[in-house]
């Protein structure tokens, strides 16, 4: 699968009406999956937009990408922060109602054992946090926005409370995913602002 998010800033007075315009936009694009909602408070750096497409390949992409550039061009988005990559998922039993992105930007000098560790990390958590139904880890083929994003760590919830309970204070989140995050830690790897992102979804998108 070939997937593309983007993260949009957009001026409050002007939210819904650019929703509008980018879920048409959405639906014209030929994506297998596809959602646009308002982001959820509680994400962070993650835009007031969440859109998500995912095509069976790169050249569909291509071919939807000045659909939905177009739509992008309102002026009544300020900022953009994007990444398109590759992967499948892993599915699990049951339902979902949230769906989270996560942007992050690896450090260039990081060793390549490092960078290993920490994915093997991230891949271990749905292990430990039974309100992941679906989850996606994937190296970022091109990136937009502020940060040059290497990697996209992206699930499913059952709900809400499922994300900011279960999952952010989970041990495995805070005792052992944190510190490569962590600058006063020797592990850090990343260092610059993450985007956290989630919305409600009234469909599957990687399940």
């Amino acid at each position: 699968m070939f997937s593309v998010t983007r993260l949009l800033d957009v001026d409050a007075t002007d939210r819904e009406r650019v929703l509008g315009s980018v879920r048409a936009a959405a639906a014209r694009s030929g994506a297998q999956r596809r959602l646009a909602e308002l982001t959820d408070p509680g994400s962070r750096n993650g835009g007031d937009i969440l859109l998500h497409l995912r095509f069976a390949a790169q050249s569909d992409w291509c071919t939807a990408e000045p659909v939905i550039t177009e739509a992008l061009t309102d002026p009544a988005i300020t900022g953009i922060n994007g990444v398109t990559y590759r992967g499948a998922p892993t599915r699990a039993d049951g339902p979902a109602t949230v769906y989270r992105t996560l942007l992050l930007r690896v450090q260039p000098d990081a060793p390549a054992e490092k960078i290993a560790l920490f994915e093997a990390e991230l891949r271990s958590m749905p292990r430990y946090v039974n309100t992941i139904r679906s989850w996606q880890l994937s190296r970022v083929d091109h990136a937009i926005g502020t940060t040059e994003w290497t990697h996209v760590f992206e699930q499913e919830f059952t709900d809400t409370a499922g994300l900011m309970g279960p999952y952010l204070m989970h041990p495995i989140h805070w005792a052992v995913v944190d510190r490569w995050f962590d600058p006063e830690t020797t592990d850090v790897i990343i260092r610059d602002r993450v985007c956290h992102s989630f919305c409600a979804m009234d469909r599957p998108v990687l399940s």
